[in-house]
C-alpha cells in the first residue's frame, strides 16, 4: 500500500499546520488504501490497532447507543485505539467510496513523540468522544 504524499497530507485539517519535515515523517507512518462503497473498515467489538484519517468520501459511524454519525474527508475515526487496548466502540462503513489513511498504535507514539502538536489538534477531539460514550 502506498504513503499518502504530502501535498495531499496538508489538505488533511489535522495535520495541515504541520511543517515539511512533520509531514514526511506522517507520510512515512501513515499507509494510504481505498475501499468501495459498503465496505466494513472498523467492526464494533473488534480489536483496536489504530486509528484512520478519511481523505476522501464518506463513511457511516454506527455507534453502540443506535446513534449514527456521518464523516467525510479530513474526519477522523477510531483514535480512541490509540489511547487504549479496548475493543471498537462503533461499526464504520464506507458510504461511497473512501480513501482513508491509516495509522497504528505504535506508528502514533512515534508521531507524538516527534510532533506534540498533533495530540494537541487531536485531545480535545477525542475528550468530547469519550465524553459523548461515557
Amino acid at each position: 500500500m502506498p504513503a499518502p504524499s504530502i501535498e495531499r497530507l496538508r489538505d488533511i485539517p489535522l495535520f495541515g499546520g504541520l511543517d515539511e519535515s512533520a509531514l514526511g515523517l506522517v507520510a512515512d507512518l501513515t499507509t494510504e488504501f481505498t475501499v468501495p462503497t459498503g465496505h466494513v473498515i472498523v467492526e464494533q467489538g473488534h480489536p483496536g490497532l489504530g486509528m484512520f484519517v478519511l481523505e476522501s468520501g464518506r463513511v457511516a459511524v454506527e455507534l453502540r447507543d443506535g446513534r449514527r454519525v456521518e464523516l467525510g474527508p479530513g474526519d477522523f475515526f477510531g483514535e480512541l485505539s490509540l489511547l487504549t487496548d479496548r475493543e471498537r466502540t462503533a461499526r464504520v462503513h464506507a458510504l461511497t467510496e473512501v480513501t482513508c489513511l491509516a495509522l497504528s498504535r505504535e506508528d502514533f507514539g512515534r508521531l507524538i513523540e516527534a510532533e506534540s502538536q498533533i495530540a494537541a489538534v487531536m485531545l480535545p477531539v477525542v475528550a468530547g468522544r469519550l465524553a459523548d460514550l461515557g
